[in-house]
């Protein structure tokens, strides 16, 4: 691994100020992937920037009228056990405990790995489903962007240097409001998903009055598909047309590629599969059912 040096910042403006001047620094938060990535020789740099210790990188509020405010750098553990997540967004509680195994989970953070903007990111497809907004912040100014539009190639997001993804904003849930992610992986832990499915669907008056459906692993970025979404709205959470409608514009939105994981055919036929099963479990929960979260294998 090439030499580099390392700064440890304890406020956002410091951190915005060395990021301000060192352009081609790389921003450590838990580092699962960063350093990985600086030892096989794919990433460089001559400065860290830790921003792990930052207070608005590692906050969990919610309130009724905001919704909730998550950390990018907060760890997938703290997460998986945060009362508050737990009560109100148990999908997304369930979605950081299966992101690597627990030594990794301990520094992991869902910011981390939206920005290493994989195509087959776990936590992507789910915050797309629910509608979350990137707050990105940097020494000009702050914007915000929803996370379907954050990643624009494999490994390649919005961000420019200088800007900083400080958190994630999750709009409040209506009541009867379910989502889920569901995966396809080969073996129980650790493995990258072949494919991944979240979605979310709200019902009101016996209907489904909103959903949203995302996919990963099968096209350059995660994928907002929302030809599904319009299946669904409407119809009665029984009508298994419906859910077949959507699930069939899941496999069409699909532009899987060939790979040791898997052909394009079978990832296809899969996207609709894990589009079906994921609906189902969210309008479960949805009619105050309690779906426990699963893994395909």
């Amino acid at each position: 691994m090439k030499w580099f040096d390392y700064e440890s910042p304890r406020t956002l403006g410091e951190a915005l100020a060395a990021y301000a001047a060192h352009p081609t620094a790389r921003l450590l938060a838990g580092g699962t992937d960063l350093i990985v990535q600086m030892r096989a020789g794919r990433k460089e740099t001559d400065l860290v920037i830790d921003i792990k210790r930052i207070p608005e990188l590692n906050e969990i509020a919610y309130s009724e009228t905001a919704g909730l405010a998550l950390g990018a750098a907060v760890p997938c553990i703290d997460i998986h056990t945060n009362p508050l997540v737990l009560r109100h967004y148990p999908s997304l509680a369930e979605l950081a405990g299966i992101i690597g195994g627990t030594p990794i989970q301990g520094r992991a953070s869902i910011g981390g790995n939206v920005c290493n903007s994989s195509p087959s990111a776990d936590s992507i497809p789910l915050l797309i489903a629910m509608g979350a907004q990137c707050r990105i912040v940097s020494a000009w100014g702050e914007r915000t962007v929803p996370v379907e539009q954050f990643c624009t190639a494999p490994s390649k997001n919005v961000l420019v240097p200088g800007e900083i993804l400080v958190s994630f904003h999750i709009p409040v849930k209506p009541a009867r409001t379910g989502s889920y992610y569901l995966r396809f992986i080969p073996r129980n832990e650790m493995d990258i998903a072949v494919v991944g499915a979240g979605v979310e669907v709200t019902l009101e008056n016996g209907h489904i009055a909103a959903a949203r459906v995302a996919l990963a692993a099968v096209a350059p970025t995660p994928l907002l598909v929302e030809a599904a979404g319009a299946a669904l709205v409407g119809k009665a959470p029984t009508d298994a047309e419906a859910i077949e409608a959507a699930a069939e514009a899941a496999r069409q939105a699909a532009s899987p590629i060939s790979d040791m994981r898997g052909p394009a055919e079978y990832r296809r036929h899969l996207c609709g599969v894990l589009t079906r099963r994921a609906l189902e479990a969210a309008i479960a929960r949805a009619q105050g059912k309690r779906e426990q979260q699963e893994e395909v294998h």
